[in-house]
């Protein structure tokens, strides 16, 4: 039977939030924001001045010099999306997937999303050929394209944009005279770093390009919501820097002391929070790439992660399977595996990808035990694969996917 109510089944208020990363808060950061838990007031619109200066260094050390006022920090990526898509003002262009929190910000300011589908190879940037034909087709059609929103080091895919494709998607977008957004929340989270060369469209168009990072991607815990945009340093790079503060004043998005404190901490890379880093990284692309066996063992196709804590999955070679559980669409599909799974599992229409296809992305976090003890287990094991409650949640999740291709071959018609 097909699903008649939409309730509890909403675009937004039912979308899926980032990864986390499933781990205990680093004790460093917690005793960071006990120390300044009695600060009763938020930081300025747009960040302090200690604040503004860890974010600078941040950048500075991944070849991305900044000043102070050439930055602003605000309670979370959404916020400065937000803001961002106010100042800019016209139609907003997105990869296809993209993340679940960029098109709700566009539309709340009822503005136009158009999406625009990205190469074989990897999601987060578009197809330069399809870019350059999306803009000219809205244009045509009376749309004002003015700002493309992209990541390079991508969710839901997981995936790193090649850098030479990344140069061709940044040169249409600069002929066609379009603002760029660069998510780089996951940046910091390369499952191999020292094989991945990952650049900022920053480096490629530094007049043209505002680089947002929401630090609980790989720095803060996701409830101690900070983030950070670094603005291009020329006279339009500080006229959009103050109208963005302008509306992040109107929406009274300030950060509160104690976050802050943390934050700037964090920002310093000190060695509790560089050692923690690495070791959560590396835990969480062990655990990915376990699962990215499993799914593609059992006929589905997702590219292989190579960052992030997440990895995006395509059930449709087992369409025929999953029909006879009654799923037909993506959101079927995630309440389908939501529910087998006992994990949430976001259909991929929550990213922008089309409803009709059968794709969901998977959480690695949720896959690291269901208690505190477990998950730092997980952390500090030199084999967390062997432990028995990550081992028993990747059987289970494998035991499901291949019930499907099982399922799936039994129902193929005789050749």
């Amino acid at each position: 039977m097909r699903r008649t109510d939409p309730q509890g089944h909403g675009p937004v208020r039912y979308g899926p939030p980032i990864p986390g990363d499933g781990l205990p808060v680093l004790p460093e950061l917690t005793a960071e924001l006990a120390a300044a838990a009695g600060r009763p007031d938020a930081q300025p619109t747009g960040g302090g001045p200690a604040l503004l200066d860890g974010a600078c260094g941040y950048w500075a050390r991944r070849g991305l010099p900044a000043e102070p006022d050439r930055v602003a920090a605000a309670p979370g990526a959404p916020a400065l999306l937000h803001a961002l898509t106010a100042a800019i003002g016209g139609d907003v262009l997105m990869p296809r997937p993209c993340a679940a929190w960029w098109a709700p910000q566009v539309r709340a300011l009822g503005r136009s999303v158009f999406h625009v589908a990205t190469p074989a190879e990897c999601g987060g940037v578009p197809d330069p050929y399809a870019l350059l034909e999306t803009v000219r087709r809205v244009r045509a059609e009376g749309g004002d394209p003015r700002l493309l929103v992209l990541s390079v080091a991508d969710d839901p895919t997981a995936t790193v944009a090649p850098p030479e494709l990344l140069h061709e998607t940044v040169e249409a977008a600069a002929g066609e005279g379009l603002h760029l957004v660069s998510d780089e929340t996951w940046r910091d989270t390369l499952h191999r770093p020292h094989d991945t060369v990952l650049l900022s469209p920053a480096e490629m168009l530094p007049d043209r390009v505002t680089v947002v990072t929401d630090l609980c991607g790989a720095l803060l815990p996701p409830g101690w919501p900070a983030a950070l945009a670094r603005f291009p340093a020329n006279p339009a790079g500080d006229a959009l820097r103050a109208r963005v503060l302008d509306v992040l004043t109107a929406l009274g998005a300030r950060i509160a002391e104690p976050v802050a404190v943390a934050a700037g901490y964090a920002l310093g890379e000190p060695e509790p929070v560089t050692e923690r880093l690495t070791a959560a990284v590396r835990l969480h692309a062990r655990v990915a790439t376990a699962v990215h066996r499993a799914v593609v063992g059992a006929g589905c196709l997702a590219r292989p992660p190579r960052v992030g804590r997440h990895l995006y999955v395509d059930l449709g070679p087992l369409r025929t399977a999953l029909g006879a559980h009654g799923v037909g669409d993506a959101q079927e599909l995630e309440d389908h595996l939501s529910a087998r799974l006992g994990m949430p599992t976001p259909g991929g229409h929550r990213f922008g990808d089309d409803l009709a296809a059968l794709r969901v992305r998977l959480d690695t976090g949720a896959l690291l035990g269901d208690t505190p003890g477990e998950r730092a287990q997980s952390l500090t094991s030199p084999e967390p694969l062997e432990l028995p409650h990550v081992r028993s949640a990747l059987t289970s999740m494998g035991s499901i996917f291949d019930d499907l291709c099982d399922d799936a071959q039994r129902r193929e018609p005789p050749r």
